[in-house]
């Protein structure tokens, strides 16, 4: 087997109507359309694909996210550009919007924003630095990460 793409994520969401919101109006994915009204969303960044991500509603009692260090899901890295002024752009629409941002990071391959969900999902904003630091030394992505300086 040889996997070809990563195809699409799903999270479950405890107000499907605030999760669109936030994945269309603040991150900027477009919504494709529901798979049943009110119980699940699919929304595509690219538009390459039928869908990237699928939203499916659990309800307001559903538990959050544990926090802290744990098997599984960790975070979904979504890459903005290439450039410091995008993801300076990109930072003051989070804020504006009152998105919880929770680290930044510099990764000498990339520049990250992590940031959280209304549900508690980390998510990883990035620009990527040259390409050539990392195919003419892909070592590089091992690179310990520092903190990100703006």
């Amino acid at each position: 087997m040889e996997i070809k793409d990563l195809g699409h994520i799903v999270f479950f969401v405890r107000d499907l109507k605030r999760s669109v919101h936030f994945y269309r109006d603040v991150l900027g994915f477009r919504l494709l359309g529901n798979e049943m009204p009110g119980a699940a969303a699919f929304v595509s960044a690219s538009g390459r694909t039928h869908h990237e991500l699928l939203l499916i509603d659990v309800g307001a009692d559903a538990p959050r996210p544990p926090a802290g260090r744990r098997a599984g899901f960790y975070h979904v890295g979504l890459k903005i550009g290439d450039t410091i002024e995008e993801l300076k752009a990109a930072i003051a629409d989070l804020e504006r919007e009152g998105v919880q941002i929770v680290g930044m990071s510099d990764h000498t391959v990339s520049k990250s924003v992590y940031l959280l969900d209304p549900d508690g999902n980390e998510i990883e904003i990035y620009v990527d630095a040259d390409p050539a630091i990392w195919r003419n030394n892909p070592s590089a992505v091992m690179t310990p990460t520092k903190p990100l300086r703006l």
